[in-house]
């Protein structure tokens, strides 16, 4: 196909695409968007945040701020009042976070719980620990992971949004982003679902912390950045923003013992594509993925609008996207 022909199949197999952004041998080879959406425009990444709070974690680590990821959770909480009888919670660590490791005291997302309350942090507190105690279970949770811009807040004394414009986004040339709070349940399900454009922005709690397991908007082109990072392990013109020791730890991959997650492993917020081609992706909800083939030295990005249920955007990447791109 040539890109005229591959831009008309994308419309009509994958019609929630907005922007896709391909990078093989460090520049841009193929960028092209769909759906009326401009070159500069967001969408919602979904679950692809997740990733990017990793690379945060990571600049963090770095820089001493954090001591290190077996902190316990509890060290950055120190006011936090312990509910009665619970005995795990003291036994969590940063790394539990990260690698879905950590237990809780609920079923799927408490949702509701958390973003009706005063302290997003404290009350994703109240939910981890249990009677299980430590299992070490893959166990993949989105609202309670607020409890990881609680722990860079109490560690830096800087807001979500303010840390990653400071220290990944800036250095990336990516534009600043701005906190977005949504003034109702309705606002936040219509930023959830809405298909238009939106800007460069984080949703975020009361208190001003981003979300850091969804709620991050951002370009094909700018997420495309965010995986050139990572394949260089580190370095983005000629400069090192984060360590490659932290790339290749948050890249290792370790096993997820569950058929949910269609045999890809996990490391420290990345989804783990191939061990031994060290193929990794951020994933978002709707199809919102960056791509990574370090053995090809190529990174792809999709950009999607909301559409739920999308379970084959990987599979379309590495079927169509990455042949074509490598005869570029």
């Amino acid at each position: 196909m040539n890109k005229e022909e591959l831009h008309d199949f994308i419309e009509k197999q994958q019609p929630n695409i907005c922007q896709i952004v391909a990078i093989k041998d460090n520049k841009i080879v193929y960028s092209d968007n769909w759906n009326h959406y401009k070159k500069d425009d967001c969408t919602h990444i979904m679950s692809a945040t997740k990733s990017i709070m990793s690379l945060l974690i990571g600049i963090a680590v770095d820089k001493g701020q954090i001591g290190s990821i077996d902190d316990k959770v509890l060290d950055y909480f120190p006011d936090y009042k312990v509910k009665r009888g619970e005995k795990t919670i003291y036994e969590i660590t940063i790394k539990h976070l990260l690698t879905m490791r950590a237990p809780y005291k609920c079923k799927g997302d408490p949702w509701t719980k958390v973003c009706s309350s005063d302290n997003w942090t404290y009350a994703s507190l109240d939910f981890l620990g249990g009677r299980k105690g430590l299992t070490d279970e893959f166990n993949y949770q989105t609202v309670c992971l607020h409890i990881l811009s609680g722990i860079l807040y109490k560690a830096t004394n800087m807001k979500t949004v303010d840390y990653a414009n400071t220290y990944l986004f800036a250095p990336l040339d990516i534009k600043m982003h701005k906190n977005y709070l949504a003034e109702s349940a309705e606002e936040h399900k219509q930023f959830t679902i809405g298909k238009l454009p939106k800007e460069n922005i984080w949703f975020c709690d009361t208190e001003g912390l981003g979300t850091p397991g969804y709620g991050l908007c951002m370009s094909a082109e700018d997420m495309a950045k965010i995986g050139l990072l990572c394949l260089n392990k580190g370095i983005y013109d000629k400069k090192q923003i984060i360590s490659s020791t932290w790339i290749e730890e948050m890249t290792r991959p370790r096993i997820v013992e569950s058929s949910q997650f269609r045999g890809m492993e996990y490391g420290y917020l990345w989804w783990i594509i191939d061990r031994k081609k060290n193929i990794y992706a951020a994933i978002g909800n709707s199809g919102n993925v960056i791509y990574i083939n370090s053995e090809k030295n190529i990174v792809i990005s999709v950009s999607s609008y909301f559409k739920p249920t999308i379970f084959d955007r990987v599979d379309f990447i590495q079927e169509y996207m990455e042949p074509y791109i490598c005869e570029i």
